[in-house]
C-alpha cells in the first residue's frame, strides 16, 4: 500500500509538472510569435521609410537638375514650360510646399537681379546715346552750314550724301536712347501733320517709295511737345514697312481726320507678320510693364519698343494688324485733345513739299491748278524770284532745308471763337506789321500766269540756290519744316 500510495503521488506530481511545462511552452511560443511579428513590422517600416527617403532625394535632384533651369529659361522666354514633380505622390505634401517655396524664392531673386542689371545697362546706354546724339546734331549743323558756304556742285553733292548718312546714324541712336528712357532730344514748334509725315519720310533710305495721301479736312497740326515723339514713331513704322517689302513696291501713307483726332495709316505690300510676331509687337506697343533690353531679340530690334515708350509717355496710340494688301498695316492715332491743333494757314503757310489735301475745287487751300513734278516724300528748297537754280538730281533733294516762300498778307483775322463740340481747337496768329507787304505786291503775286507758276515749281527740284540765299536772312528750317532748338 505504501508503494502504491507513493506511485500515485509521483504520478500526480509528474502530471502537474507536465501541465506546467506545456503551459510555459505555449507562453514561450506566443511570445516568440509576437516578437517575430513585431520584427517583421519594424523591418517593413524601415523599408518604407528608406523608399520615401530615396524618393525625396530624387525630387531634390530633379529640382536642381531640371526644374530650376526650366524656371530660369522661362523667365526670359515665357513660352518655355517648367516641369513639375517627378513623383506625383508628393503632390500637396509638405515636401511639395517646400520645393515650391524654393522655386518662388529663386524666381524672385533672378527677376530682381535681371532688373538691376538691365537698369544699369539702360543707364549706360542712355548716357552714351545722349552724348552721341548731341554730337551728331552738331555734325548736322556743320554740314548744313557747309552746304550754304560752298558753291562747287561736287562738294555740295558730297555734303548732301554725308548729311543723309549722318541722319541714318542719328535716327538709330535716337531710337536706342528712347528705348532706354531718354528724352527724344529735340524741341520743335507746332507743326502741320502733313509736314511731320514728310519730314519723317525724309529720314529713311528708300523714301522715294513712300506715297502720302492727305485726306485731312482742316490744316491739322501737332502741338510742339509731341512733334518729335510722333515723328520718331512714324519713322520707325515706315522703316519697318520699307525693310519688309520689296524695293520696287510702294508704301502708302494716308492721313485721315476723325471727330476726336487724326490718324496716320501706313500700309505696305511686304511679307507680313505671323500671329506671334503681331502679338509680340502689340505687347511692346501697349504693355505698361518695364521693358528689358533682353526682350528686343538678338540683334536688338528697337522700332516697336521705342514707339511703345513714346506711346506711354505722350498719350497717342499705335495699332498693328495685317494689311488688306497682304503686308502690315500700322495706324498712329493722335487724339485731338491735347495733342492736335488747327493753325491759321494765312499766318503760317504749309510747306510746299507737304501733300495737299483732296478737297473740292474752290475750297480752302485748293491748289489743284498748280502743276508739280515733286516726288512724294522728297524735300527741296523754295526758289525765290530771280534766282538761278543749280541743276541737281531730284533723288538728292531730301537733305535740303525747306523754307516756304512768303505768303501774301491777309486781312486781320476775326476774334478767336470757341470751337463747336467735336471740333479741333484752332489757333490764330497775327503776322507782325513788319512782315506785311503792300497791297500792290500781294496783287502782283496773285496774278501770276499758270505757265510762270509751273516753271517756278518745276525749278524747285533742281536748285539749292534759294537755300543759300535764305541762310543770310533767316536760319534754315529742319527737313520737317520745324525749327530745331
Amino acid at each position: 500500500m505504501w508503494c502504491l500510495g507513493a506511485g500515485t503521488v509521483a504520478a500526480v506530481v509528474l502530471t502537474a509538472l507536465l501541465v506546467r511545462v506545456r503551459k510555459e511552452r505555449a507562453d514561450l511560443r506566443a511570445r516568440l510569435t509576437a516578437a517575430e511579428e513585431h520584427s517583421s513590422a519594424t523591418l517593413h517600416g524601415n523599408t518604407e521609410l528608406s523608399a520615401r527617403l530615396r524618393a525625396t532625394e530624387a525630387e531634390v535632384r530633379h529640382l536642381a537638375e531640371a526644374r530650376l533651369p526650366d524656371l530660369t529659361l522661362a523667365l526670359a522666354h515665357p513660352h518655355v514650360p517648367v516641369r513639375g514633380l517627378l513623383d506625383a505622390r508628393f503632390g500637396g505634401s509638405e515636401t511639395d510646399e517646400a520645393l515650391d517655396a524654393v522655386m518662388a524664392q529663386v524666381s524672385e531673386a533672378i527677376t530682381k537681379e535681371r532688373t538691376r542689371v538691365d537698369a544699369a545697362a539702360q543707364s549706360t546706354l542712355r548716357g552714351a546715346t545722349t552724348t552721341i546724339q548731341a554730337l551728331l546734331y552738331q555734325v548736322q549743323t556743320s554740314l548744313q552750314a557747309m552746304q550754304h558756304k560752298y558753291d562747287d556742285p561736287q562738294i555740295a553733292q558730297d555734303l548732301l550724301d554725308a548729311d543723309f548718312l549722318n541722319e541714318q546714324a542719328l535716327r538709330r541712336v535716337q531710337a536706342t536712347g528712347v528705348v532706354c528712357g531718354a528724352w527724344p532730344g529735340l524741341t520743335r514748334e507746332d507743326s502741320y501733320l502733313a509736314e511731320l509725315v514728310v519730314g519723317a519720310t525724309s529720314r529713311l533710305r528708300g523714301y522715294e517709295r513712300v506715297q502720302v495721301s492727305n485726306q485731312l479736312r482742316d490744316p491739322v497740326a501737332v502741338v510742339a511737345r509731341a512733334v518729335e515723339p510722333i515723328a520718331i514713331t512714324v519713322t520707325e513704322l515706315l522703316a519697318n514697312a520699307l525693310h519688309h517689302s520689296h524695293r520696287e513696291l510702294p508704301v502708302t501713307v494716308t492721313l485721315q481726320q476723325g471727330n476726336r483726332g487724326a490718324s496716320v495709316i501706313i500700309d505696305d505690300y511686304g511679307v507680313g507678320m505671323h500671329d506671334d510676331e503681331l502679338k509680340h509687337a502689340m505687347e511692346l506697343l501697349a504693355s505698361n510693364d518695364g521693358l528689358l533690353l533682353t526682350q528686343l531679340g538678338d540683334p536688338p530690334r528697337s522700332g516697336f519698343a521705342a514707339a511703345g515708350q513714346l506711346v506711354r509717355q505722350y498719350g497717342f496710340g499705335v495699332h498693328v494688324e495685317p494689311s488688306p494688301y497682304g503686308g502690315v498695316r500700322a495706324v498712329v492715332y493722335i487724339p485731338g485733345d491735347p495733342l492736335l491743333t488747327v493753325l491759321d494757314e494765312g499766318a503760317r503757310p504749309i510747306s510746299v513739299m507737304a501733300p495737299m489735301p483732296h478737297r473740292a475745287p474752290g475750297g480752302p487751300r485748293d491748289r489743284a491748278a498748280v502743276p508739280s513734278a515733286m516726288p512724294t516724300g522728297a524735300s527741296a528748297p523754295a526758289t525765290p524770284a530771280g534766282a538761278v537754280p543749280t541743276p541737281r538730281p531730284a533723288a538728292e533733294t531730301h537733305s535740303v532745308p525747306v523754307r516756304p516762300a512768303p505768303a501774301p498778307p491777309v486781312a486781320e483775322p476775326a476774334p478767336q471763337q470757341q470751337p463747336a463740340e467735336g471740333e479741333l481747337p484752332r489757333r490764330r496768329r497775327r503776322r507782325p506789321q513788319a512782315e506785311q507787304q503792300p497791297e500792290s505786291q500781294a496783287d502782283t503775286l496773285n496774278l501770276r500766269s499758270p505757265e510762270e507758276t509751273g516753271s517756278r515749281w518745276a525749278a524747285l527740284q533742281r536748285g539749292t540756290e534759294s537755300g543759300r540765299a535764305a541762310a543770310h536772312v533767316e536760319p534754315p528750317r529742319s527737313p520737317e519744316g520745324n525749327a530745331q532748338s
